[in-house]
C-alpha cells in the first residue's frame, strides 16, 4: 500500500516505510526495507520536491522478487500520482522508479 500527499512545492519530498512483524522475521523485514528504500530513492529523481509518500509493506512483499516489488511500487506510485493530478493540476510525472533508459531494472547497491 502506498499513500501520497502534497506538501509545500519547494520542500524536499519525504518517504516513510512501515514494515510490521507480519512481513516476517527481522532479516525479511530489513530486506524489504532496503528494497523499498532503493525504489523510493530512485523515485525521488522524478518527484524530488512537494510530496510526502508513505509505503506500507504487506506480508507478500517478503517473498516477492526485486522486479515484482519494484513493479508493485511503481504501479502504486503511478496510481496515487494520477489521483493527486486530478486534485492538483501541477502534479505530473510518469517515469517508473528504477527504470533505466534501456527499459531494464536492477536492484541498487547494498547499503552499509
Amino acid at each position: 500500500m502506498l499513500y501520497t500527499a502534497t506538501i509545500g512545492a519547494d520542500e524536499p519530498s519525504r518517504i516513510g516505510f512501515i514494515v510490521s512483524k507480519a512481513v516476517g522475521n527481522a532479516v525479511a523485514r530489513n530486506l524489504v526495507k532496503r528494497r523499498l528504500r532503493e525504489a523510493g530513492a530512485v523515485s525521488l529523481h522524478e518527484y524530488g520536491t512537494g510530496f510526502a509518500i508513505v509505503v506500507r509493506a504487506l506480508p507478500a512483499s517478503a517473498t516477492a522478487s526485486w522486479d515484482e516489488l519494484l513493479a508493485d511500487y511503481n504501479a502504486a506510485l503511478a496510481n496515487t500520482m494520477r489521483r493527486l493530478a486530478g486534485r492538483h493540476p501541477g502534479v505530473t510525472g510518469t517515469r517508473p522508479a528504477g527504470t533505466r533508459p534501456d527499459g531494464t531494472t536492477q536492484e541498487g547497491t547494498q547499503r552499509a
